[in-house]
C-alpha cells in the first residue's frame, strides 16, 4: 500500500514537472521572439529615431541616404484593419446571437460547420478571391480596385470565424437562469438577448474583437494581393494602401542581412507588435475595469 501511494506522489511530480516545463516553453519562446525582435530593430531605431521612424511619411530605402518612415503603413494597417472591423463584426455578431439563441440544432450544426471550414480555407485562396471578384466590383466604383476597401472586405470574411465562434461559445455560457429571470418578469425573447445575454457575455465578445484585430493586422498573403502596395498614406478608401507586414513581406527576400534596411524592417515589426501588446493590455483593462464596477454596483 505505502509502495503504490509512493509510486502515485512520484508520478505526480513528474506529470507536474512536465506541466512547468511546457509551460515554462511558452513563455521563454515569447521572451525569445521579443529580444531579438527588438535586438535586430534597435540599429534602424538608433540611427534614424524613434520617433523619425514612427512618424516619417516616406520609405525609401534605396535613397542616399535611406529614408525609413512607416507613418503610412501604421495609417494603412489602422484604416484596413478598422473597415474589416466595421464590417465584420456586426455580422459576425448577428451570425452568433442567430446560431446561439434563435437557429433550430439542425441549422446551427450547418453553420457551424460552414464557419468551420471558413475558417480552414488557406489565406492565399481569400487573397485569389478578392482578386478575381471583389476587385472588378471595387473598381467600378473608381481607381484600379486593389484599395483599402478591397482588402478591408476580404479581411472581414476572413475574421468572420473567429468572431463567430468566441461570441457564440460565450452566450451559449450565459446561465439560463438569466434567460429564465428575464422571460420570467415579461421581456421579450429579443429584449432578454440584448439587455440581459448580451451584456452577460461581454467579456466573451470583447475576446472575440481582440482576436479578430489580431488576425487583421496580421495577415499578410491576401492583403498583399488585393491592396495595391505603395507606401503612400490612403487619401481615401479607394486609394491602394501597403500594412505594416506587406511592408514586412515585400521587401525580406531581396534585402542584405545585416543592413540597416534590414534592421529597419524587423523595426517595423517590433513597432506591431508594440501595437498588439497595447491592444492587448488595454482591452484586459477596460474588462477588468468593467467588471469591478458591476461588483461594486451589486455590493451597493
Amino acid at each position: 500500500m505505502k509502495q503504490g501511494t509512493a509510486r502515485w506522489r512520484m508520478n505526480d511530480k513528474v506529470i507536474r514537472s512536465l506541466l512547468f516545463v511546457c509551460a515554462a516553453i511558452s513563455v521563454v519562446a515569447v521572451l525569445l521572439i521579443t529580444v531579438m525582435i527588438f535586438v535586430e530593430a534597435f540599429p534602424a531605431l538608433k540611427e534614424t529615431g524613434v520617433w523619425d521612424f514612427i512618424a516619417g511619411t516616406k520609405w525609401k530605402p534605396t535613397d542616399t541616404p535611406p529614408q525609413f518612415g512607416i507613418l503610412p503603413m501604421i495609417v494603412g494597417s489602422v484604416y484596413v484593419t478598422g473597415l474589416a472591423l466595421l464590417f465584420g463584426l456586426p455580422i459576425g455578431m448577428a451570425t452568433s446571437i442567430f446560431m446561439a439563441e434563435i437557429a433550430p440544432p439542425k441549422v446551427a450544426v450547418v453553420l457551424r460547420r460552414a464557419i468551420e471550414i471558413l475558417a480552414g480555407i488557406p489565406s492565399v485562396v481569400y487573397g485569389f478571391f478578392g482578386l478575381m471578384m471583389v476587385v472588378p466590383i471595387v473598381q467600378t466604383l473608381g481607381g484600379t480596385g486593389m484599395s483599402v476597401l478591397t482588402a478591408s472586405i476580404i479581411l472581414a470574411v476572413m475574421i468572420l470565424p473567429t468572431i463567430v465562434s468566441v461570441s457564440e461559445a460565450a452566450l451559449r455560457a450565459v446561465p439560463a437562469e438569466y434567460k429564465e429571470g428575464s422571460l420570467a418578469l415579461g421581456a421579450s425573447h429579443w429584449q432578454t438577448i440584448v439587455r440581459v445575454q448580451v451584456p452577460a457575455a461581454k467579456s466573451g465578445i470583447l475576446a472575440a474583437t481582440v482576436l479578430g484585430i489580431g488576425r487583421a493586422v496580421g495577415e499578410t498573403m491576401a492583403v498583399i494581393l488585393v491592396a495595391g502596395n505603395i507606401p503612400v498614406i490612403p487619401e481615401s478608401i479607394l486609394k491602394a494602401v501597403r500594412t505594416m507586414t506587406v511592408n514586412i513581406v515585400l521587401e525580406m527576400g531581396y534585402v542584405q542581412p545585416g543592413s540597416l534596411h534590414y534592421s529597419a524592417l524587423f523595426a517595423t515589426g517590433a513597432v506591431l507588435f508594440v501595437f498588439i501588446m497595447l491592444l492587448n493590455f488595454s482591452i484586459r483593462a477596460l474588462t477588468k475595469t468593467r467588471g469591478e464596477k458591476q461588483k461594486n454596483a451589486k455590493k451597493h
